[in-house]
């Protein structure tokens, strides 16, 4: 694009250098090992794997130590790397019912089927901080029972849907698209935009999800669950004739209980969000679902008058990598468009000085 821009290329490999020394730190203090980062700051990781649409916490943890910790752009990082890839199959859809749970809760059912299980959550922590994180941690390992996850339990929503006090989970019908693949257009299914909304930035979900709850947008939810466990992912093999399990991945589901609704003929029942992300990321995976439910206004003949319910504002602005692209291309030589736009400004207050002055000029020979 800048093809105009010559003679920078010892300035810019001068700035990767100096990149990398930064990068490093104290020379002093061992490196950071991709173990670490992936073991210590799994969030980030995990993060990093959501947005980046690629399940792969090594590769994650080195974009983030690449990256210096910018998680967006350890994401782009981690895209660019997803287009290398070939594809060559999908999975079967993956059983969330038959996860082995590590974090289980609901806010609608104190006690229900397999009981809460509270697992790693910052939820009942002081915002303190600890002095001990100045030093090594000295943290007795947890049982290993606790460690490897609840037996699969039964899913909060099915216990409102045997009463049909809930919609359908509108699952099966057509092929869903491929939004890294396909352009996307508008009105778009409800496949591509939770699949826009699962690689979309944490923090704009989490805006526009807080903003349907200050009253920008028809929602008013419960979590019907949160769970976040390990799923196998299973690959049918024409040749075998069933299905072959390549490993497990950690998912974080939620399913927020929203609105009430109702049509002639038809009992009121219950709407649904959802969300679905990759790793330990239950705090996208609750906007994700308020947005999700936001952006079905038109199913149930709701008026779109929010920001959340715009399919394509959301759309082409909640991918962090699309966004960041736009906004830091700023910073790149733009001196040509400049130096017109400075012209034209210049022309412009030259001809409003001559207009000014030829308007006095006609003032004082109209007074004399």
């Amino acid at each position: 694009m800048y093809v105009a821009v010559k003679g920078g290329e010892t300035a810019i490999r001068n700035a990767h250098a100096l990149l990398a020394d930064r990068r490093r730190g104290d020379r002093d203090v061992p490196a950071l090992t991709l173990e670490q980062i992936a073991g210590q700051l799994a969030l980030a990781v995990d993060r990093t794997m959501a947005e980046g649409s690629l399940y792969d916490p090594e590769l994650a943890a080195m974009a983030v130590r690449q990256s210096r910790g910018d998680l967006i752009e350890a994401i782009f990082l981690l895209r660019a790397y997803r287009t290398t890839l070939p594809r060559f199959g999908a999975t079967r859809p993956v059983d969330t019912a038959r996860m082995r749970i590590e974090r289980r809760v609901s806010a609608t059912y104190k006690d229900l089927p397999g009981g809460q299980l509270l697992g790693p959550t910052f939820d009942y922590t002081h915002r303190l901080i600890d002095p001990a994180m100045a030093g090594d941690e000295a943290v007795p390992a947890p049982e290993r029972r606790a460690l490897e996850g609840k037996p699969e339990c039964p899913r909060v929503i099915d216990i409102l849907d045997r009463e049909g006090l809930i919609e359908g989970d509108g699952a099966g019908g057509d092929e869903p698209g491929d939004l890294t693949r396909d352009p996307v257009a508008f009105p778009a299914m409800r496949d591509l935009r939770l699949q826009a909304l699962a690689r979309g930035d944490e923090g704009f979900l989490l805006a526009l999800g807080y903003s349907t709850q200050r009253g920008y947008g028809r929602n008013h939810p419960f979590v019907g669950e949160v769970r976040i466990g390990l799923v196998e992912v299973e690959v049918d093999i024409p040749e075998l004739g069933f299905a072959v399990s390549i490993g497990e991945i950690r998912l974080t589901e939620c399913q927020m209980v929203t609105q009430f609704t109702g049509a002639a003929g038809t009992p009121v029942r219950f709407s649904r969000g959802y969300g679905l992300v990759f790793g330990q990321s239950e705090r996208k995976a609750m906007a994700m679902s308020l947005v999700d439910r936001a952006l079905r206004a038109d199913e149930f003949g709701e008026e779109r008058n929010a920001p959340a319910q715009d399919e394509e504002f959301v759309m082409e602005h909640c991918d962090n990598v699309q966004s960041t692209g736009f906004v830091e291309h700023l910073k790149l030589p733009h001196y040509v468009d400049f130096q017109a736009e400075l012209a034209l400004v210049r022309q412009l207050r030259r001809e409003e000085a001559e207009r000014t002055t030829a308007a006095d000029e006609t003032r004082r020979e109209a007074a004399e």
